[in-house]
């Protein structure tokens, strides 16, 4: 199969590390799009490369960034890349430009601002270029089946880059709950330290919430483990609250944690119901051990699973930190193997990246169609419309003070 030749969209924390002048200060201080491509193309698997972001005149610190802390780290890996707007340049809109350069069934990633995810897709879709967008896939379920028409109708094929699902213990837990019975009860919570309120102010409260940044990650996943046995969303109320973020300087509308709580429903079984509630908070302690604190409770007729997937045995104490801290190398492992080289490929973060790319190359190639990639089961545009829709009814949810029903008629959903 052809190379794959793939356009980053955004320059942030997540594609490169790259923060406010430097390395992030969260466990993504190299990034994870664009290591993960870098090492894609040194395998054969991606071939050109590209960035787009709006500010044009950040890029030489970007790849001098990326030269220290990529290149001088595993063994001179190639971290070049053609960019968008020139250096000396800002321009809102580059990415149309970029995505112009492009031609069918080449591929884009969207790592930006959850507003901007629907147009930078849609115009990509449209001009059959394939799509991986970061969680959420986009803010409004109306959006979300539009894009998902538009897809089908250029046969292109649209990753939503829930990465969770490639975490072995919650991979285990969705094959285990179909061993379970009847679904009931799904707790799960999830923060990061208030400093990442730095790395967002600029969005924070303004264009998305900690719900569509944090809670999409464990609602797609109870949904994944859930729908295979018939259980579908059907009303959400959504409780926030607020202080400690606008007490940092975020926009007044920021709210600091919010909660879901989400009746699922059986089909063809109108007497049973299960409860599904979801937390995220982005004003966690500051030093609280680890970025990103997880951990859901499942529980169903015949058993329940609990995962902690922020202390997994795996501690260290370093008198730099101040406290004992517990990292994550099962998400993205940066410690280079005898050679020299990257051998973070096991990581669920990278298997994300790479189950996207080799879904791309094998429709390019005819082995495969966009509709079998639904059929395997991946986190595709059409598998995650029950995320969108919950996310969308808990934001009504707060913002109208009332619960906001989910309803499906002959496959077509609506918020009511």
């Amino acid at each position: 199969m052809e190379p794959l030749n793939v356009l980053m969209v955004g320059t942030g924390e997540y594609t490169t590390g790259f923060v406010g002048g430097g390395a992030s200060g969260s466990d993504k201080k190299v990034g994870v799009v664009g290591l993960s491509m870098f090492d894609l193309r040194r395998r054969g698997k991606v071939g050109k490369l590209g960035m787009v972001g709006v500010n044009g005149t950040k890029y030489p610190a970007i790849r001098e960034h990326l030269h220290k802390n990529i290149s001088l780290a595993y063994n001179g890996l190639d971290t070049s890349f053609e960019s968008h707007p020139a250096d000396d340049m800002k321009d809102p809109e580059a990415y149309k430009k970029a995505i112009d350069a492009l031609k069918p069934g080449d591929a884009i990633t969207i790592f930006t601002p959850d507003t901007t995810h629907y147009p930078i897709a849609l115009y990509a879709v449209e001009r059959g270029v394939h799509v991986m967008i970061t969680k959420p896939a986009v803010k409004l379920l109306e959006h979300h089946i539009a894009l998902l028409k538009a897809a089908e109708k250029a046969s292109v094929y649209v990753y939503i880059e829930h990465h969770k699902r490639y975490d072995p213990a919650y991979n285990d837990a969705k094959f285990r709950a179909t061993k379970l019975g009847d679904f009931n009860y799904f707790y799960s919570y999830m923060s990061q330290p208030k400093f990442q309120l730095e790395t967002f102010k600029a969005w924070a409260g303004i264009d998305s919430d900690i719900s569509y940044y944090l809670n999409s990650h464990h609602i797609d996943i109870c949904d994944s483990m859930v729908s295979q046995l018939g259980w579908s969303p059907v009303k959400v109320v959504g409780s926030a609250s607020k202080g400690i973020a606008t007490s940092l300087g975020c926009d007044d509308a920021t709210e600091d944690t919010i909660t879901l709580m989400v009746d699922w429903g059986k089909a063809g079984e109108p007497g049973k119901r299960a409860t599904g509630v979801y937390t995220a908070s982005w004003t966690a302690p500051q030093k609280a051990g680890v970025h990103s604190n997880q951990y859901f409770h499942y529980m169903a007729s015949d058993g329940e699973i609990r995962i902690n997937q922020a202390k997994r045995g795996y501690d260290v104490a370093d008198d730099s930190a101040g406290q004992l801290v517990w990292y994550n190398p099962f998400y993205m492992r940066y410690a280079p193997d005898e050679d020299g080289n990257f051998q973070g490929q096991t990581g669920y973060g990278y298997v994300s990246m790479e189950k996207f790319v080799d879904g791309c190359r094998a429709v390019n190639a005819g082995q495969l169609k966009p509709a079998d990639l639904d059929a395997k089961g991946l986190p595709t545009l059409r598998n995650t419309i029950a995320t969108t829709a919950i996310l969308e009814a808990g934001r009504r949810s707060i913002d109208e003070n009332r619960a906001v029903g989910i309803s499906q008629q002959n496959g077509t959903w609506e918020l009511v």
